[in-house]
């Protein structure tokens, strides 16, 4: 090759040369284990801020120090060891968010652990964010229908309100919850599921589940896994909270579940105690309450000048031996709009789902139910707690007056009725009917080990011969006297035919 010519393309690359210099804040890990690391250097880092360890690992700050700093690592953190070199991205930490996250299960940093292939978004939301102020939001008075008899009558939940569910293990909690997200099909409701700490094969039936019924096109499960590090738990529900925002900013209802919110607390109590917060009650960190509470004050139902969407919540906790006085129950029954309690001894009495009337509350109440549910439900509640006040006078004497024996009677029809399988939900205009039917002494001749057969004969006929009702309760979502005319017609041709049969 000519001389010349190597000579004259040097020249030219040394003229068009142009040094570029990058700066990066880095520190050095001085010590690791059980998922957090203390750093030396990065003096410019933020809290909540995302770190970048060997290997790709992602950290998040938690601790600021004087001199140091406390990381949780987001990863598998068995490799980084001390003196590894750890990069500041200067971003807070976020997620992935996009219609494009609908109907897959994702883990909580946004990534798709379904084997679906990967999800294109643009948009990323923070994981902390404050929550909507007083002016930016909008009283509840619309319903989320659960499909459950018993909460949708007695314990209603409208969109934008928090709900706890709370009970022993093993009481049907997830069941309450998995319903629900069934019965928003057709609803215009958006569902996210995330499960903390949960076993990956409870999670892959639910998925199943979900799919079977054809839920999981309106459904993102979040998944921090048994096996996952504590640090995937703590985020999780953060996560889907921020997963829930965008969908609420876009004008939309999102239904959100923590499930739950005991196993979340301690993660986090692990947390604190590897990092040396000084621990408090029940060995929690001081701010266990401000962790629970910045996550469910971010549901809210936004006024119509600020988008009009609405976030609804239903955090699950597990209580030890029926116990809600202990230390993370009554925080979060605090924080939260009302409770569905649920006690094992209904359980496994049979009655299921096994919900304590007495103690479960809705404080939104009535605002979030339909005319037609408020009309039916009000003397539901009654006929059930005067139940419970006689169930028990009457075992200590067998000679009852005839009003008495009629109040029993009608009680444990009751108790019968808002019996429910799971995966079965009821649309609203089924449990008018029923319930209508209930509580003006039509069942009142059946007897309770038949009342099961005679419901499903009731409902079949009610869709098959009586549909014009169903639509007309359906359409106005209330029970006028035309309504009501009709309605009682049917109910009684119902039982000639059923009779006579």
């Amino acid at each position: 090759m000519d001389k010349d010519y190597i000579v004259e393309q040097l020249k030219q690359q040394l003229e068009n040369f142009e040094a570029t210099t990058q700066t990066e804040k880095i520190g050095v890990v001085v010590e690791v284990g059980d998922g957090v690391a203390k750093l030396s250097g990065l003096t410019e880092a933020m809290s909540s801020e995302m770190l970048e360890f060997p290997d790709g690992i992602i950290g998040v700050v938690l601790n600021l120090e004087d001199g140091q700093i406390g990381a949780m690592i987001l990863g598998n953190y068995e490799n980084i060891k001390e003196g590894d070199v750890v990069k500041s991205t200067g971003k807070i930490l976020s997620i992935p968010v996009g219609e494009a996250m609908m109907g897959r299960v994702i883990n909580p940093l946004g990534q798709i652990i379904d084997g679906k292939g990967e999800v294109e978004t643009e948009k990323f939301y923070p994981l902390e964010k404050i929550a909507p102020g007083v002016i930016t939001r909008q009283s509840v008075d619309q319903p989320v229908q659960t499909g459950i008899k018993a909460i949708d009558a007695m314990i209603p939940i409208g969109r934008g309100q928090r709900e706890l569910i709370i009970g022993d293990r093993q009481t049907g909690k997830t069941a309450i919850a998995i319903d629900t997200i069934i019965n928003q099909k057709s609803q215009n409701m958006k569902c996210i599921y995330v499960a903390i700490g949960q076993k990956e094969s409870k999670i892959a039936r639910i998925v199943a589940e979900l799919e079977k019924k054809g839920a999981m096109d309106y459904t993102t499960i979040v998944v921090a896994g048994a096996s996952d590090p504590a640090a995937f738990s703590f985020i999780a529900p953060y996560a889907g909270c921020a997963l829930g925002e965008y969908f609420m900013d876009q004008g939309q209802d999102v239904l959100i579940i923590y499930d739950d919110l005991s196993k979340h607390a301690w993660a986090y109590r692990q947390i604190s105690l590897i990092l040396k917060r000084p621990p408090g009650r029940e060995a929690y960190p001081g701010d266990v309450f401000y962790l629970h509470s910045r996550l469910l004050e971010r549901s809210a139902r936004l006024d119509k000048t600020f988008g009009g969407g609405s976030m609804t919540a239903l955090p699950i906790i597990e209580t030890q031996g029926g116990d809600v006085s202990a230390y993370i129950p009554t925080n979060v029954i605090s924080i939260t709009d009302g409770q569905i309690y649920l006690e094992s001894d209904l359980f496994y009495k049979g009655i299921r789902p096994a919900l304590n009337v007495g103690l479960s509350v809705s404080r939104v109440g009535s605002a979030a139910q339909t005319k037609a549910m408020k009309k039916v439900a009000g003397k539901l509640r009654l006929d059930l707690a005067q139940f419970r006040e006689l169930e028990a006078f009457a075992q200590f004497g067998s000679d009852l007056d005839k009003s008495t024996r009629n109040q029993i009677e009608r009680g444990r029809r009751t108790v019968e009725v808002l019996k429910q399988s799971q995966y079965s939900p009821m649309s609203m205009k089924d449990q008018v009917t029923i319930l209508y039917a209930l509580t003006n002494g039509f069942m009142d001749d059946v007897a309770v080990e038949d009342l099961k057969k005679w419901e499903d004969d009731f409902h079949q006929y009610f869709k098959s011969t009586a549909s014009e009702v169903l639509e007309l309760i359906d359409k106005r979502k209330e029970l006028s006297e035309e309504i009501v005319e009709k309605l009682e017609k049917a109910i009684k041709e119902f039982k000639e035919v059923y009779q006579s049969n």
